[in-house]
């Protein structure tokens, strides 16, 4: 063997590796299986659970079922036993598994019996398989048990073996995910002495089991079940684990099952035929039905009946797939080859038509040409009701009544006009006006105004044109040809125009359906904000199952509902628990499944590669969908599923660039935090040092000008900090200006000598009008802005001087600040305002934290004015700040606000 073959075989299944660690992370479940009651299954498990109970293994008794049995009852004494849940059904009271308490106790191992109870009430779920797999999801190891009829593909097997139909079942999927199963064995005849001395049942019970159900040939045959399957799941686990340890091993790795149905009831009967076939083979297998693309579909009965035997399939762990085609057994081989399907399984329906030897049926096609496939035929019973009823027989006596009016019509009217011209002319082909009656019955009504408008015609055409007229007898041989060869043709005709208004109804249909689809794809193409996303999804699905529609996203943790159609539906608590499952379980919950079934929503999942994004409900109420109904709705789910996570990454896009953006300021503050603290503090430190070192053998005029150096420094400093400060409190909107009366004059003077204190190489002009009027606002947020400003003019504004001007303009007071200096750049202007936005002084450096302007602009603001900046301002050059306040409307006099 090659090293590299070598090395492949050496290394263990990836598949099986990846099942080992998802198991890893949920409980184990062990199934004890039993041929039939009375074996000892949950005296077995009580046995275990007392050997483990001694070992100091955390282990509760969630329900056991000891049906009066005192050895069994014995063996509960020292084990812990959750409180049971009652429940009221039917006016009577009963207990339940309480599933909510077993979560809350979270133990090691809990023992849970009768594995295909029904629950009563309002449960969370139907089954109590469901319900384990709740406790297995939560990391709970579970024992519990069942017989061996209770699995739904041997349902028809034991219904035949004992004559008794089995009710309470549970998908075969249960059983096969199942870590271990222990057979629990007991030989028949020792269990019907068991019985009969009363230790399964009580007296009366017994003697009645003995009768139907306890006999020694149904025993044998359902304690060799029990046998075969559990060898079968031995066989699964020894696959696995030679699999896991990459041990090369004899298992087949090619079979693989088709098999095709339709609505009808032997279809069940295949489907759990195939579950068997597919376990005992340990094969994949596909469950396929066929739907003519040029027809109409079956009734809803029939497509209801489809359904549950899909749903039956999926169950028992089958693929699903519906094919649409003409050819049917082109279709089917086509899937096959394409599936690389080993083997067919298809009913094959007893013929006792007397046509049976003319044509060929489905299954005997498939069989002359599936080269290399092979095709199993699952006979059908010999009862006369297996035999499915068509479409067309199932109308009613009004609407056949209707379609029998319109083809009688149709003739009469046929009949008039030839009998009209007959008058004037003599025609040879008269016969023809009775084929456009036929034509125009199917057109309008169907096969079965076809059908008579072709009968009333021949009887009418005989009656009214062919000799002897007034007559049902036909005097001539070439009338008597041309009559039948007549009514032939009107069949034929009729059929045709029947069959294509059928196919033109499914293609209207159809189109209808594609239009509609592709409207809503166009709309959800056009839509990036999630709620138009969602709002366009719940009126589309409301608007094309006319039920009401609702759809929940995630929030904070959980999910919430997020719109509803119409507007004002409300979701109770257990519609709220329904769609939680969906979401969480990524699986159907609600009415018509097998989780929370008592509400009236089906909760489905919008299921998209990133998981899932959401959940979409519709009033349901027990009335399952149509089957187009059905698939136009797993489209629009689908796509609103990726139109939800499209508006999704969409809206993360912007958060990161928000991000993105909120890092570049960051990193900018921080820059400037930096410059602007190590340049005066090194500043004042160095002063510091140089004092105390040399300050008594410094020169006078040194000393002072290095105190001089640090009492600027610390100026500058301060106006950092506050700037900072100020920043702060705009952003966190805890900026409260006063409205106290402004002389804007004042305030002008006063943050000129300020600024004339701290830049004293600078000139400053003012120009204040002497009718100026006092304004509403903040004396020292309105001086801090005018120092602002001055000292970004400072910085900016080259050596010409810079003009402070207070005018009023109408009911507005304007100030504006004019540097001469280089200007600003007409991209930049509309940023000046942002902060830590920093334009480079002439010498090609930045200076500040490019905080000043913002904090002028939040001032002004906040005092209910506005701020702009112009550039060039005077002779294509410098910059102008103005700002812009309104005039109280009352204004005392300057000299009383003194």
């Amino acid at each position: 063997m090659p090293e590299n073959d070598r090395e492949r075989t050496s290394r263990p299944d990836p598949d099986v590796l990846l099942a080992l660690v998802d198991r890893d992370k949920r409980g184990k479940l062990t199934v004890f299986l039993g041929a039939a009651p009375g074996v000892g299954k949950t005296y077995s498990m009580l046995m275990r659970a007392q050997r483990l109970k001694k070992a100091g293994v955390d282990i509760v008794i969630g329900l056991v079922e000891t049906h009066g049995r005192s050895e069994t009852m014995a063996l509960l004494e020292g084990l812990e036993v959750l409180p049971r849940r009652e429940v009221v059904h039917s006016g009577r009271t009963f207990s339940e598994f309480d599933l909510d308490a077993a979560l809350a106790r979270h133990p090691r191992i809990i023992v849970v019996d009768e594995l295909a109870h029904t629950n009563l009430g309002d449960s969370r779920h139907p089954k109590r398989y469901q319900d384990i797999e709740e406790l297995i999801a939560a990391g709970i190891d579970v024992w519990t048990a069942v017989n061996i009829q209770h699995l739904e593909s041997l349902a028809d097997v034991v219904a035949q073996i004992a004559g008794v139909q089995v009710r309470e079942r549970i998908p075969d999927t249960v059983l096969n995910r199942a870590d271990d199963v222990l057979l629990v064995d007991l030989p028949p005849t020792e269990l019907i002495e068991r019985l009969k001395e009363g230790k399964v049942y009580l007296p009366d019970s017994a003697s009645r089991a003995v009768d139907r159900f306890f006999r020694l040939g149904n025993l044998t045959a359902l304690r060799e079940l029990a046998l075969r399957r559990t060898a079968d799941r031995v066989d699964d686990q020894m696959v696995d684990y030679l699999r896991q340890h990459a041990i090369e091993g004899p298992w087949a790795a090619g079979e693989r099952l088709l098999v095709c149905i339709g609505p009808d009831a032997l279809s069940e009967k295949v489907v759990r035929t195939a579950s068997r076939l597919a376990s005992g083979l340990n094969a994949e297998w596909i469950v396929v039905s066929m739907e003519r693309a040029d027809g109409e579909d079956g009734d809803r009965e029939e497509m209801r009946q489809l359904d549950d035997t899909f749903r039956l399939a999926e169950q028992m762990g089958a693929q699903t797939r519906r094919v649409i085609g003409n050819d049917f057994v082109e279709e089917i081989l086509r899937l096959a080859r394409r599936e690389h399907a080993t083997q067919i399984i298809i009913g094959a329906r007893q013929d006792r038509s007397p046509l049976r030897f003319l044509r060929r049926s489905l299954a005997d096609a498939l069989a002359a040409r599936a080269s290399g496939i092979g095709v199993h035929l699952i006979a059908d019973s010999d009862k006369p009701s297996a035999r499915p009823k068509r479409t067309r027989a199932r109308a009613s006596a009004k609407e056949i009544a209707r379609w029998v009016a319109i083809a009688a019509t149709a003739v009469a009217s046929a009949t008039a006009a030839g009998l009209v011209i007959e008058r004037f002319v003599i025609l040879q082909n008269i016969s023809l006006l009775y084929l456009l009656a036929v034509l125009i019955s199917a057109s309008y009504a169907g096969y079965v105004a076809a059908i008579a408008a072709a009968l009333f015609s021949g009887l009418a055409y005989n009656f009214f044109f062919i000799e002897p007229v007034g007559t049902f007898t036909i005097a001539e041989p070439h009338e008597v040809f041309a009559f039948f060869v007549f009514l032939v043709v009107a069949i034929l005709v009729g059929s045709l125009a029947s069959r294509i208004r059928q196919q033109a109804k499914a293609a209207r249909r159809r189109a209808t359906d594609i239009l509609t689809l592709y409207d809503y794809s166009r709309t959800l193409s056009g839509t990036v904000d999630v709620e138009d996303v969602l709002w366009a999804a719940v009126t589309q699905t409301q608007k094309m199952l006319r039920r009401g529609a609702v759809l929940l996203l995630p929030e904070d943790g959980d999910i919430a509902l997020s719109v509803a159609w119409p507007p004002d539906m409300e979701l109770s608590v257990t519609d709220m628990m329904a769609a939680r499952w969906a979401f969480e379980k990524k699986e159907t919950a609600g009415n018509g499944t097998g989780t929370l079934p008592n509400s009236p929503f089906q909760f489905r999942p919008l299921m998209t590669p990133h998981g899932v994004v959401g959940v979409c409900g519709y009033v349901q109420r027990d009335k399952p969908l149509e089957i187009n109904e059905e698939r136009a709705l797993a489209a629009i789910l689908d796509q609103t599923a990726i139109a939800v996570d499209r508006a999704r990454l969409s809206r993360e896009t912007l958060d990161q660039a928000a991000r993105l953006e909120g890092e570049k300021f960051r990193a900018a503050l921080l820059s400037s935090i930096s410059h602007d603290l190590r340049t005066p503090l090194a500043t004042i430190t160095g002063a510091v040092t140089s004092l105390r070192q040399l300050g008594d053998r410094m020169p006078e005029e040194s000393r002072n000008d290095l105190l001089q150096s640090i009492e600027e420094e610390s100026g500058r400093l301060t106006r950092f900090v506050a700037n900072l400060l100020d920043m702060t409190r705009i952003e966190a909107g805890t900026l409260n200006a006063r409205r106290d009366w402004v002389d804007v004059a004042d305030v002008v003077r006063t943050a000129v000598e300020r600024a004339t204190k701290y830049f004293p190489e600078r000139a400053f002009e003012t120009s204040i009008a002497p009718d100026l009027p006092l304004m509403r606002g903040d004396s020292v947020l309105l001086g801090q802005v005018l120092f602002n400003l001055l000292d970004n003019a400072d910085r900016f504004g080259g050596d010409d001087p810079v003009s402070i001007y207070a005018r009023r303009e109408g009911n507005e007071i304007v100030l504006s600040v004019t540097d001469l200096g280089k200007g600003i750049a007409p991209a930049d202007l509309k940023h000046v305002f942002d902060k830590f936005f920093r334009k480079g002084r002439p010498d090609g450096r930045a200076r500040g934290t490019g905080l000043g302007l913002a904090i002028s602009k939040g001032f002004v603001e906040a005092m209910g004015g506005q701020i702009k900046a112009e550039s060039p301002a005077v002779k294509r050059r410098g910059t102008r700040i103005s700002m812009r306040f309104p005039v109280a409307i009352a204004e005392p006099s300057k000299r009383g606000c003194a």
